[in-house]
């Protein structure tokens, strides 16, 4: 279906793309339901019922959209105007629909339509209400902002993205009674085949899930606390609000030598930043700076295969959408292939569920490698990095910046000495006015002798 939409948008021989207009509003590169029939049917050399079905299935499966009728996934051969959904919202990409941006939409919903959802938005809306009411502060003010920040937009946009919002919540939270078309599908099981039977032994096994779940240990919240304090004591040095910036606050005093300090790569970075690489192997790695250096150490080691790993997969998962694929295959090459140039040891078990997955590849198919290489570094070469002598004369080495300006934060300001109460103030004015009649007297009675 995705090679038929992206042929449908190429420039020479996809779609004529035109304004259509829906009401009194116009709505920019659009296209009518008649215009997709008759497309795919000079395309594919298909018959009209096909054809229909053909542009049914590109609307069921999200990747066309309705504008006139956002609530029907159904396409129309006539004029109602559709539009083509943006790839980050194809269900290829497979990116989880999370209970907190469902919240954060039927937030935003039912403010915009001042309490009318449907039904089933209700219900739902009060479930989410309940079971992440912890978080419900932040879900309102995210919809609020969006509103907000929709409002500053054409209504001809608002119109679409809202469109385009409705239609990818319709596919991962369908209505009742509407079957879920994530469940079936080329690369997915059934999931109507493999429905367990409600029999004793399912209630058995529910009930035994249930009694291990009661039984877990559950962390202590004395103990939590305990884990905030000591985080809290260990970066107190390094949190710039507490503390202050060195050598001063770019903020408020014009000078950019922090940030220049503490760029991604410097010849010598600071004590406070070569100090943190020791709180954590994620301090570590989460620094540019850090990162190099903790890859000349393991290139002594003869284990830089392992990070150069680890890079690799965070590249396929922030990386571009195009190119995983490629980068996959690329990896599979030169870590994981029988006889790779820079072959990492991971377990059997990793790595045959790697292997499966690579045949299908997606963003987060590398995983379960990434994990074990990382829990290999965190435990085996992170703790003699901080041992080594490179950790030390880096530390050794660090410069710590010397402050040219006072922090200008309220708590942090030297106390003020209070003014003095006016009898005291009246008591100094007589004072110095006697001192300066006495003076007065004196140098007159020197000017008579004379």
């Amino acid at each position: 279906m995705e090679k038929v939409i992206v042929a449908m948008q190429d420039p020479d021989m996809g779609m004529k793309m035109r304004n259509q207009r829906l009401l009194i509003t116009v709505i920019p590169h659009a296209m009518t339901g008649q215009d997709i029939i008759q497309w795919l049917i000079q395309k594919y050399n298909v018959s009209e019922e096909e054809a229909l079905h053909l542009g049914m299935m590109l609307v069921r499966y999200g990747y066309i959209y309705p504008l006139k009728e956002p609530r029907s996934l159904v396409l129309r051969p006539d004029e109602s105007p559709y539009r083509f959904q943006t790839p980050y919202f194809w269900t290829s990409t497979r990116w989880p629909a999370t209970e907190l941006d469902y919240a954060i939409y039927l937030a935003k919903k039912n403010i915009r339509k001042q309490g009318e959802l449907m039904e089933y938005e209700k219900e739902r809306y009060s479930v989410l209400h309940k079971r992440i009411n912890h978080t419900w502060d932040f879900v309102v003010m995210q919809a609020r902002e969006q509103l907000r920040a929709s409002k500053q937009r054409r209504k001809a946009d608002r119109i679409v993205l809202e469109c385009q919002e409705q239609a990818y919540w319709l596919i991962n939270r369908p209505p009742p009674g509407v079957p879920n078309v994530l469940d079936v599908g080329l690369e997915r099981p059934n999931n109507f085949s493999l429905r367990a039977p409600l029999n004793s032994d399912y209630y058995k096994r529910e009930i035994e899930t249930c009694k291990r779940a009661l039984g877990r240990n559950r962390v202590k919240s004395s103990i939590c606390l305990e884990g905030f304090v000591k985080y809290s004591e260990q970066y107190q040095n390094h949190d710039p609000i507490m503390q202050g910036c060195l050598p001063s606050n770019p903020w408020i005093s014009d000078d950019t030598a922090l940030w220049t300090m503490n760029a991604d790569v410097v010849p010598t970075p600071t004590r406070l930043r070569v100090e943190r690489w020791s709180f954590s192997f994620m301090e570590l790695l989460n620094d540019p700076m850090g990162r190099k250096e903790f890859m000349t150490y393991l290139e002594k080691e003869f284990s830089a295969e392992n990070l150069c790993f680890w890079q690799a997969c965070e590249d396929i998962r922030h990386g571009e959408s195009s190119k995983i694929i490629e980068k996959v295959d690329e990896i599979y090459k030169n870590f994981l292939a029988p006889g790779a140039a820079r072959w990492v040891n991971i377990d059997s078990k990793t790595m045959d569920k790697t292997l499966e997955g690579i045949k299908h590849p997606h963003r987060f198919v590398m995983d379960d490698a990434q994990m074990h290489i990382y829990f290999l570094m965190k435990k085996d070469s992170y703790p003699r990095y901080l041992k080594s002598d490179l950790y030390k004369n880096k530390l050794a080495k660090a410069i710590v910046p010397q402050e040219t300006k006072k922090s200008v934060f309220p708590f942090m300001r030297r106390q003020r000495h209070s003014s003095p109460s006016p009898a005291q103030a009246a008591s100094h004015t007589t004072e110095n006015e006697g001192s300066v009649r006495g003076a007065g007297q004196a140098g007159a009675n020197s000017a008579g002798g004379s």
